[in-house]
C-alpha cells in the first residue's frame, strides 16, 4: 500500500544529499551574567560551572561515537550510516542506498574512501544493512541503546554528514516519541509508514539519513530518516522538527538481515490487501476502496472482497490509504480486531485476525 502524507505533519522529506557540498555556518551565544545580577556570588558561579561539565560531556560523547559514524555516497545520492559491528555491517536508510548495489563509504580513520556491497534493503521500514568489503583496522561500532529508557526532553545528539559536511554535529532535545510517520515516494523516498519514531528538534538536513542520533550516555537512540516540510514555506524543511527511526526497530531489522541476509519477521500487522483512497462529491477522503484480496490473508479469511470501502479498523477512523497504513505500523501481527466497511451501501463489521506484513 502507498502512503505518502502524515495525518500529524503535513508532509515529510527525505534527508539523502545530492553529491555537493556547501558550507553554511551561523551561531549565537546568550550572555548569562545578566540573569544572575542580583544573585549570590555563589549562585551565579555554579552556572558557568554547569555549562562547562555539559560541554566536557557532549564533548565525550562526540570523540566516542562519531567514528562509528560513516558518510556513504552512491551514484547521485549521499547519507550517513552507523558502524554496526566489528565485521564491517553499516546500517542505513533504505532510500540512502536505493536500488543500488555497491557504495562508496567514508570512516572516521580513513581519508580514501571504502567500498562496500548492499546486504538486503527493507523500505517496508526505510532501513537497510551494507558490508564494508575489507574491513579496516580500528572500526569501532557503535554502542546501541534501549528504546524503552528514550524520554521527552532527554539532550540529544545527531551525526552524520549533512549537505555532505561528514562529520557534523547537532544538538536538541527529544521533542516526542511514539510519532507513527508517512515517508513520501517522491525524489527516492521509499513511502514507508514508520510507527513509534522519535521526533527530536537537532537539526536533520539533507545528507543526515542513516547516521546517528545519540543519548548523553554516547548511546545510539535512533536513525535519522525524515525531516518536516511545512507547505506553506514552498515545502522546505521544517525547523526543529525531524525523526529518527528507534533504536528496537533498527536492530530488529538489522540482526534479522545479517543472520538470513533478509529480514523473515517483520512485526507489522497486515490487512492482505491492496487498496485506494476513495473521495465523496466535495473530493474529501472517505475510506480505502479494496481493490485486490491476497488469497489466505486476513481479509480474505474475514469475507472482505474488492469494492469493499473500508471506513474503521477497530476504534480507529480510516478515511485514507495513509491512514490505514498508520493504524496497521502500530498494530500487531496475530492480534483480533474488527474492520468496518461498506457493500452495496450497507455498513459492516466483521472480525479480523491481523496477518504479517
Amino acid at each position: 500500500m502507498d502512503a505518502s502524507r502524515p495525518r500529524t505533519l503535513p508532509t515529510v522529506v527525505r534527508v539523502v544529499a545530492p553529491v555537493c557540498c556547501a558550507v553554511l555556518a551561523a551561531g549565537c551565544t546568550v550572555p548569562a551574567a545578566e540573569a544572575g545580577r542580583d544573585a549570590p556570588a555563589t549562585a551565579r558561579a555554579a552556572v558557568p560551572a554547569a555549562a562547562n561539565e555539559l560541554q566536557t560531556q557532549y564533548q565525550r560523547v562526540i570523540k566516542e561515537v562519531l567514528p562509528s559514524v560513516v558518510q556513504i555516497q552512491a551514484s547521485h545520492d549521499l547519507g550517513s550510516g552507523v558502524v554496526y559491528d566489528d565485521k564491517g555491517h553499516i546500517v542505513t536508510n533504505a532510500h540512502v542506498v536505493g536500488s543500488e548495489k555497491t557504495f562508496a563509504v567514508t570512516t572516521a580513520s580513513n581519508e580514501e574512501p571504502l567500498t562496500a556491497s548492499l546486504v538486503y534493503s527493507y523500505p517496508e521500514q526505510d532501513l537497510a544493512v551494507i558490508r564494508l568489503d575489507k574491513v579496516p583496522a580500528g572500526l569501532r561500532p557503535a554502542v546501541f541503546g534501549d528504546s524503552e529508557k528514550v524520554e521527552v526532553g532527554q539532550i540529544v545528539l545527531a551525526m552524520g554528514s549533512p549537505l555532505g559536511l561528514s562529520s557534523s554535529v547537532t544538538q536538541g532535545i527529544v521533542s516526542a516519541t511514539g510519532r507513527t510517520v508517512s515517508e513520501g515516494i517522491a525524489g527516492g523516498g521509499t513511502g514507508a509508514t514508520i510507527a513509534n519514531m522519535v521526533q527530536t528538534s537537532a537539526a536533520i538536513n539533507p545528507g543526515n539519513s542513516g547516521g546517528a542520533l545519540v543519548n548523553l550516555d554516547g548511546q545510539v537512540i535512533g536513525i535519522p530518516t525524515l525531516a518536516a516540510a511545512d507547505p506553506s514555506l514552498g515545502g522546505s524543511a521544517a525547523a526543529g522538527i525531524g525523526f529518527a527511526i528507534p533504536v528496537s526497530m533498527v536492530r530488529t531489522v538489522a540482526d534479522q538481515i545479517i543472520r538470513s541476509g533478509k529480514v523473515v519477521d517483520s512485526g507489522r500487522a497486515a490487512l492482505g490487501i491492496t487498496g485506494r483512497t476513495v473521495l465523496d462529491d466535495r473530493y474529501q477522503p472517505t475510506g480505502v476502496a479494496v481493490v485486490s484480496v491476497r488469497g489466505g490473508g486476513a481479509a480474505d479469511q474475514a469475507g472482505l472482497r474488492p469494492g469493499d470501502i473500508i471506513t474503521r479498523l477497530g476504534d480507529t477512523p480510516i478515511t485514507t490509504i495513509t491512514s490505514l497504513s498508520e493504524a496497521l505500523a502500530t498494530d500487531r501481527p496475530g492480534r483480533r480486531t474488527t474492520v468496518t466497511y461498506e457493500r452495496d451501501g450497507a455498513a459492516k463489521t466483521v472480525a479480523v485476525t491481523l496477518g504479517e506484513q
